[in-house]
């Protein structure tokens, strides 16, 4: 896990290279005079996913992963880190249980400090190459350390899941990938060096990412990355399952390998245990642990070892990922349906009154349906700003999404499902959009209804 402290384009950039800032990402919060955001609306509904039942993911085998990532540390100068003979031992180590599993791996060379660094890459057989579903994870450490939490653990988890795969010969209806990530320590580098070298069309194909960082840690909490709905909903869906209550991530939002993917409006969804952060006591009442103490007091630091792990947070996030992958990669794709679109464009006032973009709806019968989708291309330089409601035509507002003052990323391009069963599907739709804080600017790009 790499964190920064990202500032608003007005004020500069600070990005730390090497290491990890204590301070928490600072929110884009409004100015007393800000005009109010719409009112509280209907929530928009993510789609349910047809799911298969996934596998428990033994922990057994988890930890045999870490005692190997630990092993190949302490055999290489106590750290598996980027341009470092441990890092190149790690990949190897992954690349060949991916190989003997069935899957189609793929290493991919960049540089970064003067060294080569390496992403790894691998692509189950079957799916839908159109619809591709990726999990991945950074497998650098800290020069200081094994990274046995930071980011072993999420690593391990990754591996296993994709090994889960090829045990029960799985038949996706999505193409499944599974990647590992160079450099991640020094800035993102690997993935960001991935992301900006897919064309269009490739980005275009990847309907999620999934982003494992830090899944063990020690005074463990249970954190869910918010940006997309339908993705934090599958992982919510199985905690809520099993029992164990979840907070929205922050701390390291955008601070990791998701963050390049988000970046270029691919959605992105993930699982965080906590770093340097103190847990507070309403944290340690709800998941157990020690209130004023760090999630990891080992962060970045020579003692995460495989005695910096948490067996219960390892075993339920992996078995989330599993989760989450069985029920993604293998639900049936929805049907085309009628699509209505208003592709003008429609400029959002900075720190202003809301806008709406209009779409007409004529010729149908009855009422919309209960999985209306709602098909989003906002261009916005911070989006945490954005508020976003649907309108139906008698005026009832559908909330699609809300401000957040953690969100640093740009642009909203994403799909919403609406419940709006209850609405005549003839009329005017509207989408609705407010920027509730100064100092960024975008527009409506295009908007879609699908019936």
């Amino acid at each position: 896990m790499r964190l920064s402290n990202p500032r608003r384009a007005a004020a500069g950039v600070t990005l730390a290279v090497a290491g990890l800032l204590a301070t928490a990402v600072p929110a884009a919060t409004a100015a007393p005079t800000a005009p109010p955001a719409p009112a509280p609306a209907p929530a928009a509904v993510p789609a349910a996913a047809a799911a298969a039942a996934a596998p428990d993911i033994p922990l057994s085998n988890v930890k045999a992963h870490l005692s190997q990532f630990q092993s190949i540390a302490s055999a290489n100068g106590g750290n598996r880190a980027h341009g470092r003979a441990g890092y190149q031992a790690s990949l190897n180590y992954v690349k060949g249980k991916l190989d003997a599993a069935g899957y189609t791996t793929t290493v991919q060379s960049f540089t970064a400090s003067g060294s080569t660094g390496y992403n790894l890459i691998a692509e189950w057989p079957g799916g839908d190459p159109d619809d591709v579903l990726m999990a991945g994870s950074h497998l650098d450490s800290v020069s200081s350390g094994a990274g046995i939490n930071d980011n072993g653990s999420g690593s391990a988890a990754v591996l296993e899941t994709a090994l889960a795969v090829s045990r029960a010969q799985l038949e996706p209806t999505k193409k499944l990938k599974f990647a590992w990530w160079g450099a991640e320590e020094l800035g993102l580098v690997g993935s960001r060096y991935y992301v900006n070298n897919l064309s269009s069309g490739e980005r275009a194909r990847i309907s999620g990412y999934l982003n494992l960082d830090m899944v063990a840690s020690p005074n463990a909490g249970y954190f869910v990355y918010d940006d997309d709905p339908v993705l934090e909903k599958t992982f919510q869906d199985y905690f809520t399952g099993i029992g164990v209550p979840t907070e929205i991530e922050t701390e390291g939002d955008g601070r990791s390998d998701h963050a390049p993917f988000k970046s270029v409006g691919i959605p992105v969804g993930g699982l965080f245990t906590g770093a340097s952060r103190t847990k507070t006591s309403a944290q340690a009442q709800k998941w157990g642990g020690t209130a004023g103490q760090a999630f990891d007091r080992c962060y970045h630091s020579s003692c995460d070892t495989t005695s910096n792990i948490n067996d219960p947070a390892l075993d339920r996030n992996s078995d989330a990922l599993a989760h989450t992958v069985w029920a993604l990669g293998t639900e049936e794709p929805p049907p085309p349906g009628d699509v209505y679109e208003n592709t003008d464009d429609v400029a959002i006032p900075d720190y202003g009154s809301a806008v709406t973009s209009p779409i007409t709806v004529s010729g149908r019968t009855g009422n919309a349906p209960a999985a209306l989708r709602v098909g989003v291309d906002i261009k916005h330089t911070w989006r945490g700003d954005l508020v976003i409601d649907l309108l139906a035509p008698d005026g009832t507002a559908y909330r699609l999404k809300n401000a957040s003052g953690g969100d640093s990323a740009d642009n909203v391009i994403t799909t919403y499902t609406v419940d709006a069963s209850s609405e005549t599907a003839n009329g005017t739709w509207r989408l609705r959009v407010q920027d509730v804080a100064r100092y960024d600017t975008g527009r409506i790009d295009s908007w879609r209804l699908t019936f």
